[in-house]
């Protein structure tokens, strides 16, 4: 039997994280729950320069949390292989996130009707982290 309570995703922004919070907050309304820098700790920094960097996010965008940090503050953001669902509830709440992810970043599919929903749409945000938004069909057909 399993004792796995939830899986979160945890996004390395690679010294631009609190740069991204503010980005969330503003474009999601996500809620910074936690905010620790590496100044923080008792122990210090594993790269000398990153005092200030953030060690541990937390924030939340409804009921998800997500956590995230500044990592080890090296390379270029690299958000390949996964991309974060928004659910929404109407085609206009889809049209106002989707818009503000857009902003300085990139649309790969612009917000439609499809087959699966009266709203979807892709976007990777200005971090290069891809979300697709989708409005949940009201007909009561199962979606994602």
């Amino acid at each position: 039997m399993s004792t796995t309570k939830s899986v979160q995703p945890y996004l390395f922004f690679n010294g631009h994280c609190e740069e991204a919070l503010e980005f969330y907050r503003k474009a999601l309304d996500a809620q910074v729950t936690t905010l620790m820098h590496y100044s923080d700790s008792p122990e210090p920094a594993p790269i000398q320069g990153l005092e200030n960097k953030v060690m541990h996010a937390n924030f939340r965008i409804g009921e998800t949390q997500i956590m995230a940090s500044d990592g080890r503050g090296e390379g270029e953001l690299n958000f390949e292989g996964f991309a974060l669902t928004l659910n929404v509830s109407s085609e206009a709440e889809a049209a106002r996130l989707f818009a503000s992810l857009a902003n300085g970043g990139q649309v790969h599919m612009p917000l439609a009707k499809t087959f699966f929903s009266p709203c979807f749409g892709m976007v990777s945000d200005r971090f290069g982290v891809l979300w697709m938004i989708i409005t949940v069909a009201k007909t009561g057909a199962n979606q994602a």
